[in-house]
């Protein structure tokens, strides 16, 4: 992937961005997806137990070793959740997707807390353009990586590896995370087409020369390979900025939650084994959830949670004095939401207030 495709817009753009509640609002449906999907056919799920191979799993714990922070103090969760986007391969190549890059990056980043009772979720992301400090970490390869400042968080993943991400998270809030998602959007292609298109309402027309995607403004029926193109498209759409991109792609997550809701899949087993299929695929996690099994037991668990209702927050950030193309977080806003999470706590107003959007 060239450069320029991992270099957020400029401070105009961001600001021309639109409503901060589009920018950090929908994201979690990403998240979520896949669990809805298993609850869904929860009550049928060791019928799918071939699926249980579909699923990779990273052994985190072993990674990290004991030097983290300390769990809730109650029966609350955090969850990781990352949204990776690999460009490499064939089908890639035929997508616009640039065929010749290797390697994926994190595209979407959220904590997810889960407070003690399970009836409610908060999702925290963490914009992909903000400086961190990453500690040091064992690469995936075995290697360890030095400590280092000023990094580009959605490097991490790149550079070094999943559980290093969790391990930066970590650092940087306090925040033991006790499960880790990652979604394929690439594996959305299958998994659309599965479900038999979704259904966006396309906000402008649409014309991408690098991925040949053409659309016009309104209610569009997309495919899988038309999906694809279109949470990918940076420049057919706005000012080119990756802001735009990042709303189309919260825009098709929801749309693809919702169509998946809407349907019957205890009333047809084979089309539910497809979708089932399709989302297993795309999915990777911790070595604790890397089966359908306890997958099917963490969606129960977490039945009391509307994902209507799920309170988003972006990470409270300022523009970098040094580049104010990069943010980094905002004291002490972030350490007061980090702090609320670490205690299971009401998060305060003052800590959801971000100086680089204003709100």
């Amino acid at each position: 992937m060239s450069n320029d495709e991992t270099t957020p817009g400029s401070r105009a753009s961001r600001r021309r961005a639109g409503p901060r509640k589009r920018r950090r609002g929908l994201t979690i449906a990403l998240g979520v997806l896949c669990v809805l999907l298993l609850a869904a056919g929860g009550t049928a799920y060791w019928l799918y137990s071939r699926l249980d191979g579909n699923i990779k799993g990273v052994d985190i714990e072993k990674a990290l070793g004991g030097d983290r922070p300390e769990r809730l103090p109650t029966s609350g969760q955090n969850l990781l959740v990352l949204g990776s986007d690999s460009r490499a391969g064939a089908e890639n190549e035929e997508l616009g997707g640039g065929g010749a890059v290797s390697g994926a990056r994190s595209d979407t980043a959220l904590v997810v807390h889960i407070p003690e009772g399970r009836s409610r979720a908060v999702a925290v992301s963490i914009p992909r353009d903000t400086l961190v400090t990453r500690p040091e970490c064992a690469g995936d390869n075995g290697s360890t990586v030095s400590a280092k400042e000023r990094v580009m968080f959605n490097s991490v993943y790149a550079q070094v590896g999943p559980a290093c991400v969790v391990k930066t998270v970590e650092k940087m809030s306090g925040v033991r995370i006790d499960h880790y998602l990652e979604i394929d959007f690439a594996g959305f292609k299958d998994l659309v087409d599965a479900i038999g298109g979704v259904t966006v309402d396309v906000p402008q027309d649409i014309h991408d020369k690098a991925s040949g995607l053409n659309l016009t403004a309104g209610p569009q029926k997309l495919d899988g390979a038309e999906s694809l193109a279109y949470v990918r498209t940076r420049y057919g759409i706005g000012d080119g900025s990756d802001l735009g991109r990042i709303g189309l792609q919260q825009q098709f997550l929801l749309a693809l939650l919702s169509e998946v809701k809407s349907q019957d899949l205890l009333g047809s087993p084979a089309s539910s084994y497809r979708i089932a299929d399709s989302a297993t695929k795309a999915l990777t996690t911790d070595s604790g959830l890397a089966s359908l099994t306890s997958l099917a037991e963490f969606a129960r668990s977490m039945n009391g949670v509307d994902p209507g209702s799920m309170e988003t927050i972006m990470l409270p950030v300022a523009y970098d004095t040094i580049d104010p193309n990069r943010v980094i977080a905002a004291e002490p806003q972030a350490g007061q939401l980090w702090k609320a999470i670490r205690e299971d706590g009401t998060i305060p107003e003052e800590a959801k207030k971000s100086p680089a959007t204003g709100g």
